[in-house]
């Protein structure tokens, strides 16, 4: 379904992506360093399935139509500032270090299904990125988009995955019960925020 040759080209070329620091692998960092390795992954899940999501809009034709309307560009843009803003605050209120309790990865994999599919920008990245890849004589389009939306989410939960729990073994072990970590992850939530306040469409 796929051409081997355009596979091998894309690996890599996903794989520097992903390595790329961006918001997702601060997201996860923050998650990291505040809830710790579980928390983490479950972020970088979160974030993976909402990039396999948005592959599989482009797919279908419907990121080009968000793409298109600036009007859906905006609401989607500012749905992610409140929701940045509004994890920021929970942050700074909570009472606990984050890591205890059975929610916590449930929470973290939510948040990070919903910064990753509020970005407009993941949007017009796929449509930009996967499409040079797609070769509509090889077979059905939609396919080889869930292909690649597979390698590209797979890849960032490695790569993401691993930054996140690096920072939460680095963070559990010298912030035990610290308030600390919740401003700095309340503070990287809030500058993520700011980053998709101010960005623009090109």
């Amino acid at each position: 379904m796929v051409d081997p040759v355009l596979l091998l080209a894309f690996v890599p070329a996903g794989l520097a992506l992903n390595l790329t620091p961006g918001a997702d692998m601060m997201f996860c960092l923050g998650q990291g360093a505040r809830a710790g390795p579980r928390a983490a992954l479950a972020a970088s899940a979160g974030i993976s399935l909402g990039a396999f999501i948005h592959t599989l809009l482009a797919g279908l034709g419907l990121g080009a139509l968000v793409a298109a309307v600036p009007v859906a560009f905006e609401v989607i843009r500012w749905v992610g500032v409140g929701y940045l803003l509004w994890l920021a605050l929970q942050t700074l209120r909570s009472r606990s270090h984050a890591g205890v309790g059975p929610a916590v990865p449930g929470r973290a994999f939510r948040a990070g299904l919903m910064v990753n599919l509020t970005n407009p920008k993941v949007i017009l990245f796929v449509l930009a990125f996967v499409p040079q890849f797609v070769d509509p004589d090889a077979g059905a389009v939609l396919g080889q988009f869930l292909i690649f939306g597979a390698l590209l989410a797979l890849g960032g939960f490695i790569i993401n995955g691993a930054v996140g729990v690096f920072a939460g073994g680095v963070g559990q072990r010298l912030a035990q019960g610290s308030r600390v970590l919740d401003y700095i992850s309340a503070s990287v939530f809030a500058a993520l925020a700011a980053r998709l306040a101010i960005l623009e469409r090109t």
